[in-house]
């Protein structure tokens, strides 16, 4: 696969990383003794996608892992759907804030605002307010940065109070390196700049008796099958009665352009996994929207002798089942970010489709070390390399895992390091 321009330096970027990381490294202490810090983590965008419902667990088993003796508080802007009870479940110590008075004094009583992993800087507007009220630290855990789906360059796209906001953090940590490139370029300047995983990375719910109980009802054997998911260019919350977001016919327009062009390539690579490896498919959605599209894209269009070979999950579901799903699994491939990032999390193979719309996320994979398993929709010679990479995935299990966890390792060094440069600031 070609090597995008912009990562040719992907070793420079990795270095200044850990040498950022070595700084602070050696100024840790510890904190015996001390006061234990109070930690609010603002975090959990929605509730419609499980990517970004795991941005929340995945940071706060980290802070668990890391700073055990912290206090932690989770500000969220969406906990429904059954997400409120998923997090009460898993970490019963975590105080979820909501009312106004809960904020209120959350601000009045913690030490440190950290904000989580996402698509921008998505809650500035708390950020600004934290920065503004309370004059207390604050520092950015893994973003897209600017964060913008309009054409043009994305530094020109930049919003000037993210600016004002990642100055003054005391740690801006990009999940990708183009964001990482874009700080730098327009001259953002916080102490500690540097590479950091998506939050996501480290999810551990798990829902197994669910897992179990949908895979056996449809003949699926742990090892023996492979999930695939779907996408349009944009997601059409417009379809999700909850989101109440206005039809938008420019997207609409777009996402059918370019949907048989996005997802043939995956029918493809189903025909072929099924016809050449007698493993099976399992058609699942990231969000609400891609269960209908599921159906409609890839299982409607596949051949008769194929189809007895592939499940659809004609529901949506949460990221508790969703992992434990993936865990049984031989690996993914599709069109999302997040399922591929919670399965590298836990070292399985896991293959990444990306197109511009997405913004810059999909890099990640290559800064993880993953780079070929990531694949341009816009660059025919990227496009004819699905079918062949997923084969291979499939055909030689061994290899495939050896592979995810190996980025599984690099991935967790990193949160080791950014969460060791998070307790040097809390002690500082």
């Amino acid at each position: 696969m070609t090597t995008d321009p912009i990562h040719s330096n992907r070793r420079i970027f990795l270095k200044s990383a850990a040498l950022a990381t070595a700084s602070l490294l050696a100024s840790i202490k510890g904190i015996s003794g001390k006061k234990a810090p109070a930690i609010v983590l603002r975090s959990s965008w929605q509730t419609v996608n499980i990517g970004d419902i795991g941005h929340t667990p995945g940071v706060l088993s980290l802070l668990e892992k890391y700073l055990p003796d912290a206090s932690i508080r989770l500000w969220p802007s969406s906990v429904g759907n059954g997400v409120e009870e998923l997090l009460k479940r898993r970490f019963p110590k975590v105080a979820i804030v909501q009312t106004p008075e809960e904020i209120a004094a959350t601000l009045k009583e913690c030490d440190f605002l950290l904000h989580g992993s996402g698509p921008s800087l998505v809650a500035r507007k708390d950020v600004e307010r934290w920065y503004k009220e309370t004059g207390k630290p604050y520092g950015i855990y893994g973003i897209t940065f600017p964060g913008v789906y309009a054409p043009g360059p994305a530094a020109s796209k930049v919003n000037p109070l993210d600016v004002e906001l990642l100055n003054n953090a005391r740690f801006a940590f990009f999940r990708d390196s183009v964001s990482l490139g874009i700080a730098k370029e327009i001259g953002i300047k916080s102490p500690t700049m540097a590479f950091c995983p998506d939050g996501a990375f480290a999810v551990d719910f798990r829902n197994d008796q669910a897992a179990n109980a949908f895979l056996s009802k449809h003949g699926l054997e742990a090892g023996k099958f492979l999930c695939v998911i779907p996408r349009t260019r944009f997601t059409p919350y417009w379809e999700i009665p909850a989101k109440k977001t206005p039809f938008d016919a420019e997207r609409h327009a777009i996402n059918e352009k370019m949907k048989e062009h996005d997802n043939a390539p995956l029918r493809e690579a189903i025909i072929a996994v099924v016809r050449q490896t007698g493993m099976k498919i399992l058609i699942v959605p990231e969000d609400e929207t891609q269960v209908k599209l599921g159906k409609e894209i890839l299982l409607d269009k596949l051949p008769e002798d194929v189809k007895k070979n592939v499940v659809w999950r004609d529901r949506y579901w949460l990221t508790d089942e969703a992992l434990s799903t993936y865990l049984l699994s031989a690996g993914l491939f599709g069109l999302e970010m997040h399922s591929p990032i919670m399965c590298i999390g836990h070292g399985i193979p896991a293959i990444v489709c990306r197109f511009d719309e997405q913004t810059s996320k999909g890099i990640m994979w290559r800064d993880i070390g993953l780079g070929d398993w990531l694949f341009d929709m816009d660059k025919p010679g990227e496009v004819a390399q699905i079918v062949p990479a997923v084969l291979e995935m499939a055909k030689a299990p061994k290899a495939a895992k050896a592979k995810a966890l190996k980025g599984k390792r690099f991935v967790n060094q990193r949160q080791k390091e950014t969460m060791a440069i998070l307790k040097t600031t809390l002690i500082s």
